[in-house]
């Protein structure tokens, strides 16, 4: 199950970043008192009420705006727009209401969206009756709320989670094993498809951004179910592509939600770029399984050592996915195919792991008598036991005296000695510290 996707768009210097920044509760977003700061959509994770959304922050529109990077950002937000289920319209009180508002509010208005207007910088009482004049918009009642000192935020929530759809669960048991294939454009992620398919299902281009949506294909082998959804290669952020591409990462984003493996690809023949780690961190984020897939292994010049200072490059560059399997291969050759749906079965079957609780506090206590937690001041971090709490990914939760006392250092070292226990390969193992109450 997706996502549903609440953008925030608007004309520039508006404050959207500091109202993305509260609803992720993180700042990342810059915010500078400057047009045109937030220059790509950014994208973070939101609750509320109970409903979980991707939320996305855009570039200010301009729409007169004729440089380069004002036509990137215009374009930016239309996809965004596009992708989205719900708009927060975001204006400024102190400024009113300007030609630039109305111009953004025509370009929703064709969108056929639900729209939330957004008043900011209601900083005061006095500044109350300013939101009257955003009625004139025609997108009902404006929310008045303040960035900067974080009121109307939970009504402006309120108004917008009401707008989301329905939540639709994936038509698929259990048992089906969904796999996202990304990676940055032109890396063979639908070459890849039909090779597992044996068919043209997918049209195949040297064209990079040809598949334009994710496209889900179900198949089965050897007496276990599949589903590919295959996307749109990643773009790097900050160039200007057409319009009719109609390629967003958000789409990927929402592919990688649904998947219970992620295989990242990786161009071979051009090696590993900045963007590669991006698209990577990604999966881990979400807490996906994940497995590195070299593609267009055919073209690489090879002696005996390249496979392994391949790995080994990866290794060095994707230092927070040490977990993952490398698999190499080519999909237009079929060169090794064979090895893929076996290692993503088996980092599925990882992925979903549940280990029994006295087993997994034997591992835990044998670690904590190798290497006792850290002390501070004379008093020492007391881990009184484990227990996991969650599978996909799997996900433990330590009971100790002092929370605030677990170094991350420590937290690492706890996982390696699970890791070493129960493997967990192909998939992050997240754990939290929690304190210990009297009753437990």
């Amino acid at each position: 199950m997706s996502k549903p996707i609440i953008a925030i768009v608007g004309r520039p210097n508006v404050g959207k970043s500091t109202i993305f920044n509260r609803v992720i509760g993180d700042r990342l977003a810059i915010v500078e008192d400057k047009p045109g700061v937030t220059r790509d959509r950014l994208y973070g994770s939101g609750e509320w009420n109970g409903r979980a959304f991707s939320i996305v922050d855009t570039g200010g529109i301009e729409i007169d705006g004729e440089d380069e990077i004002m036509k990137s950002v215009r374009m930016q937000a239309e996809l965004a727009v596009e992708e989205a289920d719900v708009i927060i319209f975001m204006v400024d009180a102190k400024a009113g209401l300007t030609h630039a508002d109305d111009e953004v509010a025509q370009m929703l208005l064709r969108s056929r969206k639900p729209i939330v207007v957004a008043v900011n910088k209601v900083d005061n009482l006095n500044r109350r009756d300013d939101i009257y004049e955003f009625y004139n918009l025609g997108f009902g009642d404006p929310i008045g709320i303040s960035g900067s000192h974080g009121t109307g935020i939970g009504d402006l929530l309120d108004a917008a989670v009401e707008k989301l759809p329905e939540e639709v669960e994936d038509d698929y048991d259990d048992d089906v094993i969904r796999v996202a294939l990304i990676g940055r454009p032109n890396v063979g992620k639908s070459s890849l498809v039909n090779a597992l398919l044996g068919e043209e299902r997918v049209i195949v281009s040297n064209v990079a951004g040809t598949t334009r949506d994710a496209i889900d294909t179900p198949f089965e082998r050897d007496g276990q179910k599949y589903v590919l959804i295959d996307t749109a290669g990643m773009r790097k952020r900050g160039k200007v592509y057409e319009t009719t591409e109609k390629y967003s990462v958000m789409r990927a984003l929402k592919a990688i939600e649904r998947a219970d493996v992620v295989l990242v690809l990786i161009n071979g023949e051009e090696g590993i770029i900045d963007q590669d780690k991006h698209i990577a961190g990604y999966a881990h984020e979400a807490g996906k399984a994940a497995i590195f897939v070299v593609n267009k292994w055919d073209v690489v010049e090879k002696d005996d050592k390249t496979m392994q200072n391949f790995e080994k490059t990866i290794r060095d560059h994707f230092l927070f996915m040490t977990y993952a399997p490398v698999v190499f291969l080519s999909a237009k050759t079929k060169q090794r195919l064979h090895k893929l749906l076996p290692v993503v079965q088996h980092v599925s079957e990882q992925h979903a792991l549940r280990i029994p609780t006295h087993v997994l506090n034997d591992v835990v206590s044998d670690a904590i008598a190798i290497n006792p937690p850290p002390s501070d001041k004379g008093r020492r971090l007391r881990i009184n036991y484990a227990t996991q709490v969650a599978v996909k990914p799997p996900t433990f939760v330590l009971f100790a005296n002092d929370p605030d006392m677990m170094h991350f250092s420590y937290e690492r070292y706890l996982e390696n000695k699970i890791r070493a226990a129960f493997q967990f390969e192909g998939t992050p193992v997240r754990i939290f510290t929690r304190k210990k109450s009297d009753e437990d």
